[in-house]
């Protein structure tokens, strides 16, 4: 029985931290990121290879 409360306790502090990390992740505006998708609209697509053409030059 002891063991259980060891872990429910290492668990929940654990779980703790990272949540206390996330919060000042996000009030430290790290995940704000405004230029992306502003650019995003600018990069090239890769083009498509034409494979059933390539199937059938090659027969």
């Amino acid at each position: 029985m002891n063991i259980i409360i060891l872990l429910l306790v290492a668990s929940l502090s654990v779980a703790i931290i990272f949540l206390i990390a996330f919060i000042w992740a996000v009030k430290d505006e790290q995940y704000n990121d405004c230029q992306t998708p502003a650019i995003r609209m600018l990069f090239d697509d890769e083009k498509i290879k034409n494979v059933k053409n390539n199937i059938e030059s090659n027969n």
